[in-house]
């Protein structure tokens, strides 16, 4: 990748971690420093499992379908792979990254789910890695390959929301 070369070394081998595995070990050095200190005891509130569930879902099917509808254009799914078409309708009305926003709600859903605490203060380290590093390189490729009307797009469309 042309752009890797503009990044520092930890970023370019942060760009070949699937983004999806960014949360996940995230979540998981998290989950794994809080069994170390015990602090989910402290989280044991019965209502936080059925709201964890609904908000896991609710990031899980957002996320999926951004994905599927990128799979339907026949557009890569990878991030720092050039697209072939700028898909611009269903969540990408509202946010220019509905994957990244589902991923996240869904891995604050999980939290609740499993009451934890330290995972979610690892969240916002993931969201400032893909706004500083991962969405940069999607950006550039995508004005690239698609000009005035990307730039429409993100004149029109949130990154977040």
């Amino acid at each position: 990748m042309s752009d890797e070369k503009e990044l520092g070394g930890l970023s370019r081998a942060l760009l070949r971690i699937p983004v999806p595995w960014v949360f996940v070990l995230a979540y998981l050095a998290g989950a794994g420093l809080e069994a170390v200190f015990h602090l989910g005891r402290s989280l044991q509130y019965p209502a936080l499992t059925p709201i964890g569930l609904t908000v896991f879902l609710i990031g899980a099917i957002l996320a999926g379908w951004g994905w599927s509808i990128f799979h339907r254009a026949g557009t890569t799914r990878v991030p720092g792979e050039t697209s072939i078409a700028l898909v611009t309708s269903g969540p990408y009305r509202f946010t220019r990254n509905p994957m990244y926003v589902g991923l996240s709600v869904a891995y604050i859903g999980e939290a609740c789910i499993l009451h934890q605490v330290i995972p979610v203060i690892f969240l916002p380290v993931v969201i400032v890695y893909l706004n500083m590093v991962v969405i940069p390189v999607e950006e550039k490729r995508l004005r690239a390959a698609f000009g005035i009307d990307y730039d429409r797009f993100v004149q029109k469309v949130r990154r977040w929301l």
